[in-house]
């Protein structure tokens, strides 16, 4: 008697070059396409999610197209897509989740991509304007002199170790 193992949902993003993304979209969405097939999964659905600014440079690139994607595939074959991803030239990076608790309406939200594609295409922007700042939710009394998620200091920002206080010596 042959047992059969459950497929279960996953959500995949695939973070590959923003310059082979733009010249070679069906070429990048193949090669994922390949190593979902080659891994025995049943594509639910796949995506642009969004183009960004890398926090760090990989492979001397520092812009990465993110492609969402919801498959299902036995548990054991997760290894076995991320040994491919990891062999792939075109793919760079991919995180995968258990997906299980996603309703049908959390898989066909609307991407950041497909929102800025509603509200007009990113043409006549500055490249990292797309780019949001999700700090709009701090206080305005929040102090201006703040690290930003790199642990880089922001714009007017010192690096000043020492105070000077009234009365005291500075150390040798």
């Amino acid at each position: 008697m042959e047992t059969v193992a459950k497929k279960n949902l996953y959500e995949g993003m695939f973070l590959v070059d923003s310059a082979e993304a733009g010249m070679n979209w069906d070429g990048v969405i193949a090669s994922i396409t390949k190593i979902l097939d080659k891994a025995k999964a049943e594509i639910v659905s796949i995506r642009k999610w969004d183009d960004r600014r890398l926090a760090y440079d990989i492979r001397r690139v520092s812009r990465g197209t993110y492609i969402l994607t919801y498959f299902r595939v036995e548990g054991q074959n997760i290894q076995e897509i991320e040994k491919s991803v990891q062999l792939s030239e075109k793919i760079m990076r991919v995180l995968i989740l258990n997906a299980e608790n996603m309703s049908a309406e959390d898989i066909e939200r609307e991407t950041p991509a497909a929102r800025a594609e509603k509200e007009g295409s990113h043409e006549g922007r500055e490249p990292d304007s797309q780019v949001r700042d999700d700090r709009s939710d701090q206080p305005q009394d929040a102090p201006a002199a703040q690290e930003d998620d790199l642990g880089e200091m922001d714009e007017g920002e010192t690096n000043d170790v020492q105070e000077s206080h009234p009365g005291t010596m500075p150390e040798d």
